[in-house]
């Protein structure tokens, strides 16, 4: 019998795993946390487990499905969008550091504000006001200035998800993203997890950086967001 791959439902295992204790809900369904993000899921697609992740739909926002399959629309939910997602995890050794690189800082609570500004300007996910606390967080400023970030999101048995990956747009073109996603994947191996990540299938250019950096794409993977 085929063992299924913690990848093939990250968000699920995610929540009912390592990070449990960031859910919300339990046995039919389970939330992430809202002050973490939208993020929820079902141990499968049945009556009871798909009432169950509806009642979880605030009245007021969204909850996002990941998962290897695309999903069914909860009964008493409408579709608000679905996206396929390039899962790509890394393969050997990360990068080493770059001559000349900028200084690396971590980032922490009061770094918050900064980086919420940040995540709302870039858009890199979702995104909430406790979503830096999901696990390491790295930066680059200049003059005071928050110019780009990186952290982790999703843990699994042994990986580590890059995520947050985000630069104002008139610092893009420095190296920044590249600089901050080789730190957090020498911290992610340092911790004995291998680093993957998602990015949107159509992005093309994120896509060649992260394989630049040692990332393959392993599988798709659908994205289905829904509000009452």
């Amino acid at each position: 019998m085929t063992v299924p791959h913690p990848l093939d439902r990250p968000v699920w295992n995610m929540l009912t795993g390592r990070q449990a204790h960031l859910a919300e809900g339990g046995g039919a369904a389970v939330r992430i946390d809202r002050g973490y993000g939208v993020f929820g899921a079902a141990p499968d697609t049945g009556a009871e487990a798909l009432a169950a992740l509806a009642a979880l739909v605030p009245d007021e926002g969204e909850i996002w499905i990941v998962e290897g399959e695309p999903w069914p629309v909860p009964p008493g939910t409408r579709e608000v969008k679905r996206a396929v997602l390039a899962q790509m995890v890394a393969e050997g050794a990360p990068p080493p550091p770059r001559e000349g690189e900028p200084a690396i800082i971590a980032l922490g609570d009061d770094d918050a504000p900064d980086m919420a500004s940040l995540a709302e300007h870039a858009k890199p996910g979702p995104w909430g006001p406790k979503t830096h606390r999901y696990g390491p967080f790295f930066g680059i400023r200049e003059n005071g200035r928050l110019l780009a970030m990186a952290g982790q999101r999703i843990l699994v048995p042994g990986m580590a998800e890059v995520s947050g990956v985000a630069t104002w747009e008139d610092c893009r073109g420095r190296g920044f993203a590249r600089t901050l996603i080789g730190h957090v994947m020498r911290a992610m191996v340092a911790r004995g997890e291998t680093p993957f990540l998602h990015s949107y299938a159509d992005n093309a250019g994120a896509i060649a950086l992260y394989e630049s950096l040692g990332f393959r794409i392993r599988r798709e993977v659908h994205v289905l967001a829904i509000a009452k």
